[in-house]
């Protein structure tokens, strides 16, 4: 009785013009989008590529220097992409693709792409992302907001009913109708996706179980606006008033809650501006020891610490370079007071997601959005992952180079220069992201929230369709 019904629904849809309009359209958006993806990133990861190599080039080439002037001199740290960031984008866009690693300070990512952007970018991308999160939904309701009110508006509902039909029989006819012509379109793009990221060359390791997992997360999502669709259906006698609700619910769903979300965590838990945030960095360092002032308390202090601890009267006997080391010493405070500061940040960051995923109960594009950008890489935990390695990656780096002046030289004897020896002793930054099975751990609450907003969804329209009226 299900797959008849089902084939009953297929077939008065595939003869309304509307359906075959919109899912030309539809497809049609989503093959442009992965195709316009795939050029973009495509161009951007032969650009970051050719700029990696020209990085590490410039540092393995920077000739014979003294080792704290290569520190100063630095080189650059590049944010890998990922296959799967054709799909969903994310905030890539907004955090920059590169991070400049010298001594004393820890600097921001930089050159976002949306820096190059036009007004006309505050419209929207045309990214698989935003037809699969968007488009695919506002479909849903197109072909399904008179699933009940036309068998209403016809009588048939009634004829039906008094046949003997078990309502939840047809409902659940008319879901796997809605649900079919979504997977008709979905399953062909995922398998599109899937050429081409596997065939595109020097773009990262492409996981198949990866984009399986995306793609079930976005039916996970379909099925929850087509139990919205169906039971908003069920509960009023007019077609056009069914689709005018269905039409706000996704307006709220989709644009109003994201904005309400953001302007709530950002009331809540407000980040400092940058030049509040530069400013308390500025305030710490002064109160520490500099690793370029011999004569300033805390370094004197860590003078007679030194000079005490191997027992000897002056800097000059110590069996190292006394600028090398404080140099470092300092290096050492620096990066402290920058893991304090980014820290609090990451703290700030925090509480606005868990505001993010409280008000996902609200509003199912909420976590199907989070879990999109997350299973791509392209979320903010990713970016602080990056940027944290990067840092580490620096502190090892200007330590090494203090190091080597500390042990290769005398105090005073800043003429000492060190080559490409030591250069290439410096590895190549290499980062690798989280496993993601660890990605599911940190958003297991969205998954929850998504699961959850499916039983409710479908326990919602059980409950519509058992006391549904034939009039």
């Amino acid at each position: 009785m299900i797959f008849k019904i089902a084939r009953k629904e297929l077939t008065e849809i595939g003869r309304e013009g509307r359906f075959r309009i919109t899912a030309i359209t539809l497809f049609a958006l989503l093959l442009a989008a992965l195709f316009v993806s795939k050029s973009y990133y495509t161009s951007v990861n032969a650009q970051h590529s050719e700029a990696k190599k020209n990085a590490r080039s410039e540092w393995m080439e920077q000739g014979q220097k003294n080792p704290h002037s290569a520190a100063h001199y630095g080189t650059y740290a590049f944010k890998p992409k990922y296959p799967l960031s054709l799909i969903d984008n994310g905030v890539d866009k907004y955090t920059g693709v590169s991070i400049y690693l010298e001594a004393h300070k820890r600097n921001e990512a930089q050159y976002a792409a949306a820096q190059d952007q036009t007004a006309l970018s505050r419209f929207g991308d045309l990214t698989p992302d935003f037809v699969l999160i968007f488009i695919v939904p506002l479909f849903i309701i197109l072909i399904g907001f008179n699933a009940f009110t036309r068998e209403r508006e016809s009588g048939t509902l009634r004829l039906l009913k008094s046949q003997g039909v078990s309502t939840w029989k047809l409902t659940m006819g008319k879901w796997l109708g809605l649900f079919l012509p979504v997977l008709f379109i979905a399953i062909p793009v995922y398998v599109l996706a899937a050429l081409f990221l596997a065939n595109i060359k020097d773009y990262g390791q492409f996981s198949f179980w990866a984009l399986t997992l995306l793609f079930g997360v976005y039916l996970i999502y379909y099925a929850v606006f087509i139990n919205i669709t169906l039971f908003v259906s069920s509960l009023f006698k007019k077609s056009n008033v069914a689709f005018v609700t269905l039409l706000g619910i996704w307006m709220v769903s989709c644009l109003a809650m994201p904005k309400i979300s953001t302007a709530i965590a950002d009331k809540l838990y407000p980040y400092p501006t940058q030049v509040e945030f530069e400013e308390q960095i500025a305030v710490d360092k002064k109160k520490g020891l500099d690793g370029h002032n011999p004569w300033n308390t805390e370094a004197k202090m860590l003078e007679e610490e030194t000079l005490k601890k191997y027992g000897v009267d002056s800097v000059q006997q110590l069996p190292f370079n006394w600028d090398g080391f404080l140099m470092q010493e300092g290096e050492k405070h620096t990066a402290d007071i920058y893991f304090k500061h980014y820290q609090l940040l990451k703290d700030t960051y925090v509480n606005q997601t868990n505001v993010y995923r409280s008000t996902a109960a609200l509003s199912p594009f909420l976590p199907t959005r989070f879990l999109s950008m997350a299973i791509c890489r392209t979320d903010y935990t990713s970016h602080w992952d990056f940027a944290n390695a990067a840092e580490n990656y620096r502190i090892e780096l200007v330590g090494k180079m203090n190091g080597d002046m500390a042990a290769n030289s005398k105090y005073g004897d800043w003429d000492y220069l060190a080559d490409d020896k030591l250069w290439s002793s410096v590895p190549d930054f290499q980062y690798e992201p989280a496993a993601y099975t660890t990605v599911i751990r940190q958003n297991t609450s969205n998954l929850i929230t998504l699961l959850a907003w499916l039983l409710l969804s479908f326990a919602a329209l059980y409950g519509a369709v058992t006391k549904m009226k034939t009039i």
